[in-house]
């Protein structure tokens, strides 16, 4: 087992989307770990107090990339050798920690879940305290934070052409699922030679759901472990906790989202 490290850079980014044509920008053999270090931001939510501090790499990256469909920033993609279609990948997330001391929250009109109770723009900048794992909000609140990656997918059939980060997919994407903290497992189906695994929009902590339409958004280092299995692929991702497995399923009718879910179950 060899242990890879993916840093920040434009070569090592995608912003907005999946695409199956992607170059991988790593390539490791199952079974190796990798660290990837995820920045999260767009330039428009970089704050400008002194309190925080904005890595040089990550305002590299902002500068070199180009932006995309959607709003989130990915690592990767990392290759795993010997990835065929029909394959599982297999994510066992081993650690996941705070990048930076902030993080941002952001409300926009016409979105999230209370539109009408919640009409104006809103951007707030969050403390965070890596050493303490914890959130500072402004309002004087102190919360624990549970880091995890809202987006952690693989490459889209390339017949699908290039999809937005915002929608989740049979190949994971935006699935937004809190449970997936360090000591989780999730399983991918594959469907491109390397699977092609890429990860992005970190959170610092969620509720259930992102129901003013972000969480705390902050960026994340995540450590990996990448397995497969030879053929088997689930028809759509699947975790699984020390405690709990987790069908996932993903339809713009909760209840056609229910009945899927329930019968991968």
């Amino acid at each position: 087992m060899t242990h890879h490290v993916l840093e920040p850079s434009p070569q090592a980014a995608h912003w907005g989307f999946f695409d199956g044509t992607l170059a991988p920008a790593l390539t490791i053999a199952p079974g190796d770990t990798v660290t990837i270090h995820a920045p999260c931001s767009g330039p428009e939510d970089l704050p400008d107090d002194p309190r925080y501090t904005v890595h040089d790499d990550h305002r590299a990256l902002l500068e070199r990339t180009p932006r995309g469909i959607g709003p989130h920033i990915l690592a990767g993609p990392v290759a795993v050798a010997g990835a065929e279609p029909g394959d599982t990948l297999v994510v066992q997330i081993l650690d996941v920690t705070l990048r930076d001391d902030w993080g941002f929250n952001v409300i926009k009109p016409l979105l999230g879940a209370l539109p009408t109770d919640f009409p104006d723009f809103r951007r707030i900048h969050i403390g965070l305290d890596p050493q303490t794992n914890t959130v500072s909000l402004p309002w004087g609140q102190t919360l624990r934070a549970a880091p995890f990656f809202g987006v952690m997918g693989v490459a889209p059939p390339r017949a699908w052409g290039r999809l937005t980060t915002v929608v989740p997919r049979a190949f994971g994407g935006n699935i937004d699922c809190k449970e997936l903290v360090a000591g989780t497992t999730l399983e991918l189906p594959v469907f491109e030679p390397g699977a092609l695994f890429s990860v992005g929009d970190g959170h610092a902590v969620q509720g259930d759901g992102e129901v003013c339409l972000t969480a705390v958004e902050t960026s994340l280092t995540g450590t990996f472990k990448l397995g497969l299995h030879k053929g088997g692929a689930p028809t759509l991702p699947r975790a699984f906790t020390p405690a709990h497995a987790i069908t996932l399923a993903f339809d713009e009718d909760l209840d056609d989202a229910v009945r899927s879910a329930l019968r991968a179950m």
